[in-house]
């Protein structure tokens, strides 16, 4: 079984540290994800959120792509509906001019934040998002060859045609994925409850498109691997109190582990949050390459794009070493 494997990274601030520790991090992990075979490094679009530092989205994936040479860097996703489509066209088309071949740009249309500040975002909230698939085959408008008579034009962009891939965690995405012909990542990393129907409903009404001739569908999962699985638990914990956190409205940096979880949160706490990070895998090589394989075979994905948020760097680096271990043993 030879499945791509990449990452999916929030630029997280653990507690003790600053967005600058966070950006470091980031392009460090990206440079040793090179050298252990990801195909591609994401970053995802976050605003107003103390806990992470990606939210100049094109910004840090400039960093990243400055420090590493083969790598596909990109945005999983930009937020579509809080910027201009022209605006990311000539972001991108940018990126894709200091980084050939390189840069991914993968569309949401969630805000990625709450309400009051997608309004600071988008000034004017009416329609955002109803918009999206419009704004989607804008963006790809400015991506291609110059067309004749063409008034506005992305410069640099133009006749760039950086790949697009449709980010989603319920239907909606699956199906304008699939009516545009492009590659679909699910979110399942923390909201996979429509996951196996959003994959059959995308592969079902997938149309060829000059991007993409068949259908590539990519699985979002949270690895948090170590020596035991026992520390794999303990690590596992930071990530745990987080999503207590935002159910609680008392978000912050990213915790350090704790010894019990179980005295942290309450039962209805417990209860959500696993079901929203029930696509985890959490433990040593051999648990968590078990774990691959079984949401592999359950979803049959064309590929993988691991999240881990660990509050220690070099825990962090470990365990994505041993994650593409595993991805290369099966």
């Amino acid at each position: 079984m030879s499945v791509p494997y990449s990452i999916l990274d929030l630029s997280p601030i653990p507690e003790g540290m600053t967005a600058t520790d966070a950006l470091s991090h980031s392009r460090d992990l990206a440079q040793h994800a090179e050298a252990w075979g990801y195909t591609r490094y994401w970053l995802a679009e976050h605003h107003n959120m103390t806990g992470n530092a990606s939210a100049a989205t094109s910004v840090v994936i400039g960093h990243v792509a400055a420090g590493t040479k083969t790598i596909r860097v990109g945005a999983g996703g930009i937020m579509l509906p809080n910027h201009a489509p022209l605006v990311i066209a000539e972001q991108f088309g940018t990126l894709d001019a200091l980084f050939p071949g390189r840069i991914d740009l993968g569309l949401g249309r969630a805000p990625g934040t709450d309400q009051m500040t997608a309004r600071a975002l988008r000034r004017d909230l009416m329609g955002s998002d109803d918009g999206f698939a419009e704004d989607v085959q804008e963006l790809q408008y400015y991506f291609e060859d110059l067309h004749p008579n063409q008034a506005v034009k992305a410069i640099p962009g133009i006749g760039s045609h950086v790949p697009l891939w449709i980010l989603g965690s319920s239907l909606y995405g699956a199906q304008l994925a699939a009516h545009l012909g492009l590659p679909y990542a699910f979110a399942s990393h923390f909201a996979p409850d429509y996951l196996l129907d959003a994959l059959a409903t995308y592969r079902q009404m997938f149309k060829a498109s000059k991007q993409s001739q068949k259908s590539h569908a990519m699985v979002g999962v949270n690895v948090i691997a170590a020596e035991t699985d026992e520390e794999a638990q303990y690590l596992f914990t930071s990530l745990q109190q987080n999503f207590v956190r935002m159910r609680r409205n008392t978000r912050g940096q990213l915790p350090a582990p704790i010894d019990d979880i179980e005295a942290f949160w309450l039962p209805h706490e417990k209860a959500s949050v696993m079901q929203s990070l029930s696509c985890s895998v959490v433990g040593s090589f051999e648990t968590i390459k078990n774990g691959l394989r079984e949401i592999l075979n359950r979803t049959q994905a064309d590929e993988l794009i691991l999240a881990g948020q660990i509050h220690n760097h070099q825990k962090r680096l470990k365990s994505f070493e041993l994650a593409a271990k595993a991805m290369q043993s099966l």
